[in-house]
């Protein structure tokens, strides 16, 4: 898991992106010497959420998905669709990534170009797809993909390179993704992360974002032309799942 923390230097404001370990964040607030003020919750599964309470206890304001409120431990604010979130002089807007779980939201900071995405789009590759529809999980891909290409992904895990041999197996004459899967390797020879990614980079390769419109991975995972785009992400998500 990846967790992240974003800093305001002008007013010492500090929010965690997902907790999957509180110890972890309090051991690096400590070496930084920063007050953690905010928690974002893109979503309620426990490997994002498990640190809330324990780093709550310092007073921290808890901010997660209206539509899983109910299972994002501490809340103190639900937040949705184009609402926004603020910490010190931060702001950012909320994005429905719904199709991983139900409520999943992303946090997408324009000013910073960075989005926060959990586990609704990974580099290389999607998250499974355990609660959503592929109607939901497709929409919530393209509100992705329309952000600026200049814009940082952060994702919830270090999937890239079991990602980059799917995507592989169903667009392998695209250029674009040999060259980056070629990079990925070697940063992970090197013991390097592969996040976050910038979305042209994930534009140009991941086949979840390509899947309407390359027609090598249309054919290679069996998409027919009465097939809708949603359909033909359903076909390519269930292609992964038994990859």
């Amino acid at each position: 898991n990846y967790g992240y923390l974003l800093h305001d230097p002008e007013t010492g404001a500090t929010a965690a992106v997902d907790t999957p370990d509180a110890r972890d964040y309090q051991e690096e607030l400590a070496k930084r010497g920063w007050k953690l003020t905010h928690i974002l919750n893109t979503h309620h599964h426990h490997d994002h959420t498990g640190g809330n309470l324990e780093l709550k206890r310092d007073g921290v304001t808890v901010i997660g998905p209206v539509n899983e409120k109910h299972k994002i431990p501490g809340i103190d604010q639900a937040v949705g669709h184009g609402d926004h979130v603020q910490f010190g002089n931060i702001q950012g807007t909320v994005i429905d990534v719904g199709g991983h779980t139900k409520g999943h939201v992303a946090f997408w900071f324009p000013d910073q170009s960075k989005v926060f995405v959990g586990d609704a789009l990974f580099s290389l590759g999607c998250g499974k797809m355990f609660e959503g529809t592929p109607d939901q999980f497709w929409a919530s891909l393209q509100r992705l993909r329309d952000l600026p290409d200049d814009t940082l992904v952060y994702c919830g895990h270090e999937y890239t390179k079991s990602n980059a041999k799917f995507a592989m197996s169903v667009e392998p004459n695209n250029t674009d993704l040999v060259a980056r899967v070629a990079i990925v390797n070697q940063k992970r020879e090197r013991g390097e992360p592969t996040v976050p990614s910038l979305l042209g980079e994930e534009k140009k390769a991941n086949p979840f974002l390509r899947v309407d419109f390359s027609d090598e991975i249309r054919s290679n995972i069996g998409v027919t032309s009465e097939d809708t785009a949603a359909q033909a992400f359903g076909k390519l998500r269930r292609a992964k799942d038994n990859f």
